[in-house]
């Protein structure tokens, strides 16, 4: 007989999901220590939000009290066509829609095609999660099973890499069969630590106060000036870390339709980028990712690229 855990899993893949796994919600004292140490060090830059609401990003029981199971979820990313490497680089993760969106709608999809299964009395409460809350998501994608936290702090899935989005369902459902987590298969590789441009990367520990991705995406402000010298070509985001895991050998591009990139940005010139309005910015980077970084973050970026030039 077919479990419900396996039956859910398998519901998740019908919907498009990647992966998916379920883990026993609990305290997750192992990350403690080590959050409370990167804050310290002030690793987190200018997130401070980061340091808010220590105790629920430890237990998923402050986000949905009585919580039992934690359902994670992966959706692949890696687009299918990609910016010409002579034009400035926009991280793959931002081609598309904006995945808060995306999967968002799905993990609801996901929770109402599985709430028939349920076998107990009313309905279980439920809440969803995509980079939207103070979780560990990468820690409770491992706990579920999915894959392990590489070296550079990404979570790889063995045979399909790390080009996913995470989402969760945190609720009080409680199932008889859970995933356990999967042991690091990094091995003695540090191609991503070698890969990373200003060295903000060590195993299992990013320094964001020199992470390229930080600077042009959250950062407000002149980027730092050594930083701003090992730029690149990068515009939004960075990718190198990623780019260089032999694991992303496995990747394969993404049949999610609202993670296809617009013609009009993937051919978007440093010529046309110079001179970009405001007007344009929406238009062009309308429910993007992009519009993270904001009109004056994503300019900035822009007149450091051209100072880069020779």
């Amino acid at each position: 007989m077919v479990s419900l855990s396996s039956r859910i899993k398998s519901t998740a893949l019908s919907l498009g999901f990647s992966a998916c796994g379920i883990a026993p919600s609990h305290p997750a004292e192992s990350e403690a220590e080590h959050l409370d140490r990167w804050i310290a060090q002030g690793c987190q830059a200018g997130m401070d939000y980061l340091q808010n609401h220590r105790d629920i990003r430890l237990n998923p029981d402050g986000l949905v009290p009585g919580a039992r199971s934690v359902i994670s979820v992966a959706l692949n990313y890696y687009p299918s066509v990609r910016r010409p490497e002579q034009e400035p680089h926009i991280a793959y993760y931002a081609y598309g829609k904006d995945y808060h969106y995306v999967v968002k709608d799905k993990l609801r999809q996901l929770w109402e095609a599985i709430l028939p299964l349920y076998p107990g009395e009313g309905i279980p409460e439920a809440r969803f999660f995509t980079d939207s809350a103070p979780l560990f998501e990468r820690y409770w994608a491992w706990q579920a099973g999915l894959g392990w936290i590489g070296k550079n702090t990404c979570l790889i899935i063995p045979g399909k890499g790390s080009f996913f989005f995470l989402g969760e369902i945190v609720t009080t459902w409680k199932l008889e069969e859970y995933d356990k987590p999967q042991p690091s298969r990094c091995g003695t590789c540090s191609r991503c630590l070698e890969a990373c441009p200003t060295g903000a990367l060590s195993a299992h520990h990013l320094d964001a106060r020199h992470c390229l991705s930080y600077l042009t995406i959250e950062h407000r402000g002149d980027l730092p000036e050594r930083e701003a010298r090992l730029l690149g070509n990068r515009l939004y985001g960075c990718d190198s870390c990623q780019l260089a895991c032999p694991w992303n050998r496995f990747a394969r591009p993404t049949e999610e339709k609202a993670f296809s990139p617009s013609p009009e940005m993937l051919s978007l010139k440093k010529e046309q980028l110079d001179t970009l309005s405001r007007e344009e910015y929406n238009r062009i980077f309308a429910k993007s990712a992009v519009k993270r970084a904001k009109y004056e973050g994503f300019m900035r970026t822009i007149k450091q690229l051209n100072k880069n030039r020779p």
